[in-house]
């Protein structure tokens, strides 16, 4: 097991894994999560009464500098010239939650999952962020990788 753990090297010792000899590929990554609250709380988003600007609008803005900073907020992570960075943001039909999906794409040594990761979770927190004044009992939950291509491992693909 010890061996498939990329970041660490023979002693153990956290490493940032060499990509140097590794083809270039198309890779893309999609990852899905939401943040639940109180209905009400949902029909305000829904509305814009929320009094800070759309929440929406201003999560995804997030989501996309979020997935563009993956590698100055995790330790091991290369920086990756990105290509595309897609986020959906909706509201369910009762209200009690916004659905999340980040795709993110590059041509590159190494894939794209932790960026497609960190734009869900950084919308998902300016959510909070911007509700958090009217309903501190949202949960941000299931954020999970559900697609990852290209590289030599091939597709990765999960059940939603």
């Amino acid at each position: 097991m010890a061996d498939d753990l990329t970041h660490f090297d023979q002693a153990g010792r956290a490493r940032m894994v060499d990509v140097g000899d590794k083809a270039e590929t198309a890779r893309r990554a999609v990852a899905i999560g939401r943040i639940s609250m109180r209905p009400e709380t949902g029909k305000r988003i829904a509305e814009g009464a929320i009094g800070k600007g759309d929440v929406l609008a201003i999560a995804r803005l997030a989501g996309i500098m979020g997935a563009k900073r993956t590698s100055d907020l995790i330790p091991l992570c290369h920086p990756l010239p990105l290509t595309a960075v897609n986020l959906d943001l909706r509201l369910n039909a009762t209200l009690d939650a916004i659905e999340i999906e980040a795709e993110c794409k590059t041509t590159g040594k190494t894939g794209v999952e932790m960026e497609a990761l960190t734009a869900v979770t950084v919308a998902a927190l300016t959510v909070y962020d911007m509700a958090k004044a009217i309903d501190r009992e949202m949960q941000i939950e299931a954020i999970r990788l559900v697609h990852k291509s290209g590289g030599k491992s091939g597709v990765f693909e999960a059940p939603r």
